[in-house]
């Protein structure tokens, strides 16, 4: 299943959704929040169109199409790996707890997950399958504009000058 690899739904999801807990400011928060949690409708989607596509195909045929080993360790189950084939890990997730660093990372992130499915597009001959991979492509454009404005929001917010107000009291 793509969206388990380091480009892939499951990381981006789970990479916004830690990563909002370092964010200066509830706006750029809640930017990650959303996109974090439509990465996840994206991994059901990504899930549903693996399962729909494998879910009757012969263990021989699918052994023919190289996913013997995939077959053998997990049947029509839909498990999170790259596209090799390497099982999901956690060391996919980015987050470094610099706002800049991790809103930097995430519009990198963004534009390979469209470039993923640039590449999926391209591979497929089906309908059912290429539209909606466009509309995931589709999103990830919108998700890479999102993190654009939230950086510079976190950018903005940064370079506020700090006003220390003493207390009244404070001054005796």
């Amino acid at each position: 299943m793509k969206s388990g690899g380091p480009d892939g739904e499951l990381a981006a999801s789970l990479r916004y959704l830690s990563q909002r807990f370092s964010m200066p400011c509830e706006e750029a928060k809640a930017i990650l929040n959303d996109i974090g949690t439509e990465e996840l409708a994206h991994l059901e989607m990504v899930g549903t169109m693996v399962h729909q596509l494998t879910r009757n195909v012969p263990a021989k045929i699918l052994e023919r199409e190289g996913l013997g080993a995939y077959y053998a360790d997990h049947d029509h189950a839909v498990y999170p790996v790259s596209a090799a084939g390497v099982p999901f890990t956690a060391a996919y997730i980015q987050s470094k707890g610099d706002p800049i660093a991790d809103l930097i990372e995430d519009l990198a992130a963004e534009q390979k997950a469209r470039a993923t499915y640039e590449n999926l597009i391209n591979m497929a001959d089906d309908p059912d399958v290429i539209e909606p991979l466009k509309f995931l492509r589709e999103r990830e454009v919108v998700h890479f504009q999102r993190f654009g404005e939230a950086l510079d929001i976190v950018q903005r917010k940064l370079a506020e000058k700090k006003f220390f107000i003493a207390k009244p009291n404070a001054m005796k």
